[in-house]
């Protein structure tokens, strides 16, 4: 009896799932519904632009149960790629569709909204990066170095999203997917920071602009948009911004302490609108977000929930 009794009393400790856990997927609190759904915009942005970047085509064909019926993308196409950064883009975007899938079998979701992943899109951010448009227009789909500049402008935003929702959280079951998507999105962030790093002070033709400053434009630009502050850095920062305030190489962004920085859904809304409003769409969701959460800035709107 002694024996059984034991068993029952340690049993929890060993991080084994109980009853309620299980349980979560169907009873998960509504905030916590509402705060996995958001990032399903991001990915399914993601999820399109490295698997059409990749192989020349989407969910569409890799995975149409996912996508909800929701509209193609726009002017998304396959870029010139090495062999090797096409395997890491193609990796990147198999593990999108993992990550659709993921919160679409947690929350009810919605389908794909409209995505606007043009080059025209893309050379917009690069144009107000710099304040003015660059000669010949930037074609993310051009070459590697392009297209991880153009890669550079997507993931780390959602990786901030999901640092910032996660105090939020109130469900095992929640907290549990935001780490995991989480850990593959930064990650994906790395890679492509590391990438880039090995080429900082190469300059991207015909432009004469090293990667360094691409990176720390295009930061700059969504602290801006974002308007909470610094919560983005580039490459190459001064020292004192770098780790310890010793070093100027900055291969991950992160605060005084390295600590990833958070974001709001409102503050990823301003930045991937373009707008630097959530309640004006634009950028690369030319009709809006979905979801309860963006939904509630759009006028004369409802969630499709």
């Amino acid at each position: 009896m002694l024996g059984i009794v034991f068993f029952l009393i340690i049993i929890p400790s060993l991080g084994f799932a109980t009853d309620d856990e299980h349980a979560g997927r169907d009873c998960l609190p509504e905030g916590d519904k509402d705060l996995l759904e958001f990032p399903l915009n991001l990915e399914y942005l993601e999820a399109e632009f490295f698997l059409w970047g990749a192989f020349g085509y989407g969910l569409d064909k890799q995975a149409p149960n996912l996508t909800g019926g929701g509209p193609a993308p726009i002017g998304v196409k396959e870029a010139k790629l090495s062999p090797l950064v096409k395997d890491i883009i193609g990796q990147f975007g198999l593990q999108e569709v993992g990550h659709v899938r993921a919160i679409k079998e947690t929350v009810p979701g919605f389908p794909r909204p409209l995505l606007n992943l043009s080059a025209e899109t893309f050379a917009t951010v690069i144009n107000d990066a710099f304040g003015k448009p660059l000669e010949p227009t930037f074609d993310p789909y051009a070459n590697d170095i392009n297209y991880v500049i153009a890669s550079y402008i997507i993931p780390y935003v959602g990786l901030t999203g999901y640092v910032g929702a996660n105090p939020k959280l109130v469900s095992y079951v929640a907290k549990r997917l935001v780490a995991g998507l989480l850990g593959v999105e930064a990650g994906q962030d790395a890679v492509l920071r590391t990438i880039l790093y090995e080429r900082k002070d190469e300059e991207v033709a015909p432009y004469g602009i090293t990667v360094a400053e691409f990176t720390d434009r295009i930061s700059d630009l969504r602290n801006k948009l974002g308007k909470a502050g610094v919560k983005d850095e580039g490459l190459v920062v001064e020292p004192s911004q770098g780790p310890e305030g010793i070093s100027s190489g900055n291969i991950l962004a992160g605060d005084a302490n390295s600590l990833a920085y958070d974001r709001t859904p409102e503050e990823i809304l301003r930045i991937v609108y373009g707008t630097g409003k959530e309640n004006k769409p634009g950028g690369f969701y030319p009709k809006g977000a979905d979801g309860k959460i963006a939904k509630s800035y759009l006028p004369n709107t409802s969630s499709s929930d």
